[in-house]
């Protein structure tokens, strides 16, 4: 069975101010094309379809037509993610036909879908893991592993672990009383060892969002989503990867080589990986210098970049980001260093640091003087996990 395995499409997303719809329209348009090009049976999704909980229309359409032609090729497996709404991802997925199969429950992760093979050929188990959020689905869970719910610690392991379990088992089942299938998992979590960058959500519980490897062991393959850079993860016998997102959204992104895994899979289990590189609208570069060295031919090449600028001069010049988009009209962001604060200290160290909660730690260090008590670094967290919360929409 072959199958192709992306994630993180984040339909609705602009990079730095610019709307990136109509380069995800294109990018559906060309896995659709790629899907008939590779003869993929099936095309699987590992969650943040959308943006947000609530996507515009535009983005919904976008969506529907992307899946109307990557459908018209292969079969569509697709999780939500942290950044989608579980419910209205998921509204009428029970009157889907085989074509597209959403799976928003933890029910429905312990048993598999089941793609068939083409000419009497074995086919393919998905089981399908969306993500949870351990506060909500934590009775959902309790009762699948005949728990009460203050037995789960409050952690992304402590909700998939049972799953998963119950997964292996159903796979067990299976395989002893019928020939060997491949299976796979689809999931959304943070595996430990995973490489992150500055535009994921954090998805963090009770202070833990790392879920080790070992917890997916028994697949053949683990198609994961949520971290957005192309990577191999984990140490288990399981082929586990991210396939990253298709699109670049942050310019920690910018030497990523964005692609699709088409992912072989034979009924014995061996799996092969071939990368596909998505199309990507144009690269990511940084520039740092005075106006002169910005602007001199020696950064011809990243005119036509998105390109993110940081001048450094005595006094800042006048109408600077007129003067930066006369030669780069896709500046994206810029910033203006005084020579004298070059290297004199902490000048905008809260804005490079990727933890929210340590920006916070900072900000209590910075206005009491002294660094943030564990209780006060409890209540911080509570706060932005509520935050988090409740921005999904759940």
């Amino acid at each position: 069975m072959r199958i192709i395995h992306t994630a993180d499409w984040h339909i609705g997303r602009s990079f730095h101010g610019v709307p990136l719809l109509e380069e995800q329209r294109k990018f559906l348009a060309w896995l659709a094309e790629l899907a008939a090009e590779r003869a993929a049976d099936a095309v699987v999704v590992s969650g943040d379809i959308y943006d947000r909980a609530l996507p515009g229309v535009e983005a919904v359409r976008v969506l529907e037509e992307g899946l109307d032609a990557i459908a018209g090729h292969a079969r569509v497996v697709l999780i939500p993610g942290n950044h989608d709404s579980a419910q209205r991802l998921g509204f009428g997925s029970r009157w889907f036909d085989d074509r597209l199969r959403i799976q928003p429950t933890v029910a429905g992760a312990t048993s598999p879908i089941e793609l068939p093979g083409a000419a009497g050929r074995p086919g393919l188990l998905v089981y399908a893991v969306p993500y949870l959020d351990p506060d909500l689905a934590r009775p959902d869970v309790a009762r699948l592993a005949g728990v009460v719910p203050a037995d789960l610690g409050r952690s992304h392991e402590a909700i998939l672990r049972p799953i998963l379990q119950a997964a292996r088992d159903d796979l067990a089942r299976r395989r002893a009383t019928g020939p060997r299938m491949g299976a796979i998992c689809l999931a959304h979590a943070f595996v430990a060892g995973g490489s992150i960058s500055e535009s994921e959500r954090d998805i963090r519980i009770g202070g833990v969002d790392v879920v080790p490897a070992e917890v997916f062991a028994g697949f053949d393959y683990v198609a994961l989503g949520h971290l957005h850079g192309p990577q191999a993860v984990g140490e288990t016998a399981a082929t586990m990867r991210y396939a990253g997102s298709p699109l670049a959204f942050s310019f920690s992104e910018k030497d990523h080589r964005k692609s699709v895994a088409i992912v072989d899979i034979a009924p014995d289990g061996v799996v092969r990986v071939d990368l596909v590189e998505t199309p990507v609208p144009r690269p990511l570069s940084d520039i740092e210098g005075t106006l002169e060295e910005v602007l001199s031919p020696g950064h011809a090449a990243q005119r036509d970049h998105w390109v993110r600028i940081t001048v450094r001069g005595k006094t800042r010049p006048d109408n600077l980001l007129g003067t930066l988009r006369r030669v780069f009209p896709h500046v994206v962001e810029h910033r203006f260093v005084p020579l004298e604060a070059v290297g004199a200290g902490p000048v905008g160290v809260a804005r490079d640091i990727a933890d929210p909660l340590a920006v916070a730690d900072l900000f209590v260090e910075q206005v009491t003087g002294a660094a943030a008590t564990p209780p006060e670094q409890a209540v911080l967290r509570h706060a932005y996990e509520r935050a988090l919360r409740d921005g999904r929409g759940v």
